[in-house]
C-alpha cells in the first residue's frame, strides 16, 4: 500500500529522481488522495515535474481539476505546461473543455500549445469547434494542419469535406494520411473518390489509411 505521508515528503526532496518517482507512485493511488500532491507538484522549480503532475490532473481527475488545468491554460507563462494542460482537458473528457480549448486555438501563439488544443477538441467531439478548426485549416503549420484534419473528422464534420479535400496533394505525407483517416468519419459523395485517390498515393502509411478508410465507409 503507498504511503501518502512518505510521498509527500519525497515531493519536499532536493533530488529530482525521488520528485519523480513519488508522482510515478501516484499511478496506485486514488484521484482524490493524488490530488493534494499533484497539485503540490505544481509548483515544483523542475519543469518536467510540473509537466507530469499536469498530465497526472488529466488521467485521475477530481471535480478540482478542471478549473486548475484551464487557469494552466489560460495562465502559464510556459508554453510547454500550457500545452500540457490543453492536452490533459481532452483527458477528462468534459464538454466544459471546449470553449477554453477553442479560445487556446485561436489565440495562443505557440504551434504546440495549439496543436494540443486542437487533439483534445477532436477527443471531446463537440461540433462548437467546427468554425474555430476550420480558420486554423489555413494554419502554415503542417503539424497543425494533421491535429485539425484528425479533429475535424473526430467531430464528423460532413460539411468541411469540401475544404479538406484540398489537402489530397498536400506535401506533408502526414497530413494526407490524417485526412485519409479523417475521411472514414465523413461519408459523402465526395469522399469515396478522394480516398480512392488517396489509396494510390506514393506513401505506403497513406494509402493504408486510405484502404481501411474505404472499407469503414463500405460497412
Amino acid at each position: 500500500m503507498v504511503n501518502l505521508a512518505q510521498l509527500f515528503a519525497q515531493l519536499e526532496s532536493p533530488q529530482l529522481k525521488d520528485r519523480l518517482l513519488a508522482l510515478v507512485a501516484l499511478r496506485e493511488v486514488s484521484p482524490v488522495d493524488a490530488f493534494p500532491l499533484l497539485k503540490k507538484a505544481l509548483g515544483d522549480e523542475s519543469l518536467q515535474i510540473r509537466s507530469m503532475a499536469v498530465f497526472g490532473l488529466g488521467v485521475k481527475p477530481t471535480p478540482e481539476c478542471f478549473p486548475l488545468l484551464v487557469n494552466l491554460l489560460e495562465s502559464d507563462p510556459d508554453y510547454g505546461i500550457r500545452a500540457d494542460a490543453a492536452g490533459a482537458l481532452g483527458y477528462l473528457l468534459d464538454v466544459r473543455g471546449v470553449e477554453p480549448l477553442i479560445h487556446a486555438l485561436y489565440e495562443d501563439t505557440e504551434w504546440l500549445v495549439r496543436f494540443s488544443a486542437a487533439v483534445s477538441l477532436g477527443n471531446l467531439g463537440d461540433e462548437r469547434a467546427y468554425d474555430v478548426l476550420m480558420q486554423a485549416l489555413s494554419a502554415p503549420e503542417p503539424v497543425i494542419q494533421q491535429a485539425v484534419i484528425a479533429a475535424l473528422g473526430e467531430i464528423g464534420a460532413v460539411a468541411a469535406v469540401e475544404r479538406l479535400l484540398t489537402f489530397v496533394q498536400a506535401e506533408d505525407w502526414l497530413v494526407r494520411q490524417r485526412l485519409a483517416e479523417a475521411l472514414g468519419n465523413l461519408p459523402s459523395p465526395k469522399t469515396r473518390a478522394a480516398l480512392q485517390y488517396l489509396a494510390k498515393d506514393n506513401h505506403p502509411q497513406v494509402r493504408s489509411a486510405a484502404d481501411y478508410s474505404l472499407s469503414r465507409l463500405v460497412r
